[in-house]
């Protein structure tokens, strides 16, 4: 594997807090084009690994390569510069702010220029969030506070799109609503890396997979030949 052929590599990870070692020598890659899913269940280190690629934690150990350059040790306003954007955990939007203010900050530090067009591709791709742009970002529901952190990501033109539990507290149907999202998204030609604890949905979408537990990658491969596999049926569905 080379960083030429990838968009995003991490080899040898490591990362912690204190003197306790989360992460413990993690590798994983995405192509161009892929949807890949990094699945486990709640305190495997998921949340910790898009610390250190998002700049907001220090790597101890390994590297961090994305479209060719290193990237462990670049502070966080450069990463996101460079177009490794995340769309984080429990959403993290501006409740406050309406709806537009939200996405033009999406936009505050990469393709600030292209802030008009970015925003009417946002508005194509959830018109909901166009009827309601002058609404409080705060009194949304839940799968439209998603959509809306998910738009305020497109608008820095994103080279790689992390999304960090998208389908955490939605509904069953808000979900499908989700994955088929995903996929439109991915169907444009943007990498993204699906950070999730839902195996099934995310596995039925990605092209290949990698299940963290404890810190490091316990399997890797083709997300299909991964749902196939006895040990994750009894270790994640109980079957």
């Amino acid at each position: 594997m080379t960083g030429g052929q990838h968009v995003l590599e991490v080899e040898g990870l490591k990362a912690g807090y204190g003197g306790v070692e989360v992460l413990r020598g993690i590798d994983l890659a995405v192509g161009p084009g892929e949807i890949v899913a990094v699945l486990g269940s709640n305190g495997v280190g998921k949340t910790t690994l898009n610390k250190v690629l998002s700049g907001v934690l220090p790597a101890r150990a390994g590297q961090i390569t994305f479209e060719g350059r290193r990237l462990d040790g670049v502070d966080a306003a450069a990463i996101v510069e460079a177009g490794l954007i995340q769309v984080p955990e429990g959403r993290k939007i501006f409740p406050n702010l309406d709806i537009q203010e939200n996405l033009e900050l999406g936009s505050y530090r990469r393709a600030r220029k292209n802030r008009a067009r970015n925003l009417e591709r946002v508005y194509e791709t959830f018109p909901r969030l166009r009827e309601r742009r002058t609404q409080a970002a705060g009194t949304l529901s839940g799968g439209e506070q998603q959509m809306l952190a998910i738009g305020r990501g497109m608008m820095a033109e994103p080279r790689l799109l992390i999304l960090d539990e998208p389908s955490l507290g939605l509904s069953p149907l808000l979900v499908e609503e989700m994955f088929t999202l995903i996929r439109r998204l991915n169907a444009d030609g943007m990498p993204i890396m699906l950070v999730e604890q839902n195996v099934v949905q995310s596995l039925e979408i990605a092209s290949r997979a990698y299940i963290v537990e404890n810190g490091l990658v316990t399997m890797s491969g083709n997300a299909a030949e991964i749902a196939a596999d006895p040990e994750l049926r009894r270790a994640y569905l109980g079957l």
